[in-house]
């Protein structure tokens, strides 16, 4: 693949798997947030919440005014008439209708006393027992004039996630695009250059036709199997060029290949070019080699 020769498998498997999390974690973040209806959606199942706490009290004609939009995620529930209930009960019939209306499970709901605007019993979910905090269970608030308010705890706070993931998988795309353009730009660079029919290795004019290097009018003479490993490494300078590869090229034609013979002419090679430092063919343990030109 194009990916895979220009960036090592292991980093593109990594940008995958990144990528795959980020996408992933946008899609299923509550998207509550988004929803159009969200508002009407909440008024439905507060009115319906309103109505069974006036059935307890066995109030069928009285009215639930209408739930009135407080602010961000604040709504309020109003009264024709006075009632009664215990903190249980309203617990149960505000669980029971924001599932059926698939609303947040994390909200805090306080009753308030219209007399005075104070808070007569209040509790909060988090759709966690162990952080729910539900005080007073059985004690019944008296007969009065009451207001419940409901408060949505969470849809900031998943607005901000679905940021998070958004923004983490722009800048994880932008990352992977520059890593693969500056990763292909430096596979592109060849730090080797032609000068009439020599290949400039270093401070060394390699010869493939004649099978020779020259360094400061030095000739150093190379057998067939060095000069074809040779001309292997420098059209891939800086490259991993796998054993099975190295191996099929240059002896595929060859009879029987004895193992060991491509590590002799490998370090046959390595002696010829010691005298530049610069240039140097480096043992990937496993794989196969590199030539390395600095």
């Amino acid at each position: 693949m194009l990916f895979t020769a220009i960036m090592s498998r292991k980093k593109v498997y990594t940008y995958v798997v990144l990528i795959v999390i980020l996408f992933l974690g946008w899609i299923f973040s509550n998207v509550n947030i988004d929803d159009e209806d969200f508002p009407e959606r909440v008024k439905v199942s507060l009115r319906d919440v309103g109505n069974q706490l006036l059935l307890s009290n066995k109030d069928s004609t009285s009215l639930v005014l209408p739930v009135v939009e407080l602010g961000e995620n604040r709504y309020e529930i109003l009264f024709q008439k006075q009632l009664s209930f215990e903190p249980s009960n309203l617990v149960t019939l505000v669980k029971n209708s924001f599932r059926k209306a698939d609303l947040s499970d994390h909200y805090r709901v306080e009753v308030l006393q219209c007399v005075d605007n104070q808070v007569a019993y209040s509790y909060e979910i988090k759709n966690s027992k162990g952080k729910d905090i539900i005080p007073c269970r059985g004690r019944v608030l008296p007969i009065n004039c009451y207001t419940i308010e409901v408060k949505f705890t969470n849809l900031a706070t998943t607005f901000f996630n679905k940021l998070f993931f958004l923004f983490g998988l722009v800048f994880l795309l932008m990352l992977f695009g520059l890593d693969y353009v500056f990763s292909k730009s430096k596979t592109e660079e060849k730090p080797v250059k032609k000068a009439n029919d020599a290949t400039i290795i270093g401070s060394f004019q390699f010869y493939p036709e004649q099978n020779k290097l020259v360094k400061q009018a030095i000739e150093i003479n190379l057998s067939k199997k060095e000069c074809e490993l040779l001309s292997i490494f420098v059209d891939s300078p800086n490259q991993i060029i796998k054993r099975d590869e190295l191996m099929k090229k240059v002896w595929e034609d060859n009879g029987v290949f004895v193992g060991r013979s491509l590590d002799t002419y490998i370090s046959k090679l390595r002696k010829k070019l010691k005298e530049d430092t610069s240039i140097k063919i480096t043992n990937i343990h496993g794989v196969g080699y590199k030539l390395e030109i600095g």
